[in-house]
């Protein structure tokens, strides 16, 4: 049997507890620096505090200065944090981990560069271990699961993506269940760049359910018409950006697809996107938002800025992104929500 540690103990990589420590394997779930109070609650009721079910038996609870007592003997490591623990990671853990160790991440995400490129974490990271003289098997997790339905064991595809097809097929040994089901690509900037990209679509298909509460009243039934037409421009949009990504496969717009469907029908985006569509500003729903971490609004503001430069040195055609610009207005010229229905066109009409 393996042994897995779980750096993050946020609701993702916490979740990912359940399938490894399920297929037999010793687990070490060891929290952030900011995520102390969840350790202990771990640690005195075997649940962690979002969850409804307990963690399977045996699974071991580790405070961050705990960590390097942690990733001793590990077989794979978990990377947990999100969007916000980019740098800490990097900075923190990785110097940390053996280069014999693989490391996979759950987070979804890009950051953009001075120049107008999109850089997955992956990438991020190697760069960061470059500057420090070490190597690192670098591998993620993309596609549409949430937390509490992995929790439950609903039925969940997901793929992961690294350089070396060996190493995702012993991670894949390690973490598969009868309700996780895995995919291996290699094409890693295809599907980092198709699972960070769907963020900001979600919260652009979520402001149409907002709209649509401010006209028709707030308990009215859902409208799916202007859904789905949002939807389809998402997908036409991200199409075109995996282009630009250079992703390997149009393959992996299935599994951005996949999760932008999953997004928007549950999670933080959703809300967002509502009280925008609502008729509050970003910063009015964020203040109603209190204390929920919104990365979707960092992705859409990095893609959005990524896609101006790319434009000022005429490489694209921003006209082409016309729900994803409009999402950017929205949340940095604090701009009101006015779906730009006219401008969605395929885009060889």
């Amino acid at each position: 049997m393996a042994v897995v540690t779980i750096i993050g103990s946020g609701m993702m990589g916490s979740a990912l507890a359940f399938p490894a420590r399920e297929n037999g394997h010793t687990v070490r779930l060891v929290g952030t620096h900011l995520d102390r109070e969840i350790i202990n609650t771990c640690r005195e009721t075997g649940r962690h505090p979002k969850f409804t079910k307990d963690f399977p038996e045996g699974v071991e609870y580790y405070q961050i200065e705990e960590m390097k007592s942690a990733i001793e003997g590990a077989d794979m490591i978990i990377g947990g944090v999100s969007s916000f623990g980019v740098e800490w990671f990097g900075d923190v853990v990785l110097p940390e981990i053996p280069e014999h160790i693989p490391v996979i991440t759950v987070t979804k995400g890009l950051m953009d560069t001075p120049d107008g490129e999109l850089l997955t974490y992956p990438a991020v990271w190697e760069e960061k271990l470059r500057r420090m003289g070490k190597k690192l098997s670098l591998n993620a997790i993309g596609g549409p699961c949430t937390s509490y339905e992995l929790v439950a064991h609903d039925q969940t595809e997901v793929a992961f993506c690294g350089k070396d097809m060996a190493i995702l097929e012993k991670l894949r040994g390690i973490m598969e269940t009868d309700y996780y089901h895995i995919s291996l690509s290699t094409d890693v900037v295809g599907i980092e760049s198709a699972v960070a990209l769907k963020n900001g679509y979600a919260l652009g298909i979520a402001l149409t359910i907002g709209l649509n509460q401010r006209e028709f009243g707030i308990n009215s039934v859902l409208h799916f018409n202007s859904q789905a037409a949002v939807f389809g421009q998402s997908v036409r949009e991200m199409a075109k950006l995996l282009e630009i990504q250079g992703a390997g496969t149009l393959d992996n717009l299935a599994v951005g697809a996949g999760d932008l469907y999953v997004t928007v029908y549950g999670g933080r985006t959703r809300l967002v996107g509502i009280l925008l569509g609502r008729g509050l500003t970003i910063d009015e729903a964020k203040a109603e938002l209190n204390g929920v971490t919104l990365e979707s609004l960092v992705v859409a503001e990095r893609v959005a800025r990524a896609i101006r430069r790319k434009a000022a040195k005429g490489e694209v055609d921003p006209g082409e992104f016309p729900l994803l610009m409009h999402v950017d207005e929205i949340l940095t010229e604090k701009k009101a929500v006015e779906i730009p229905w006219g401008k969605f066109r395929f885009i060889n009409e």
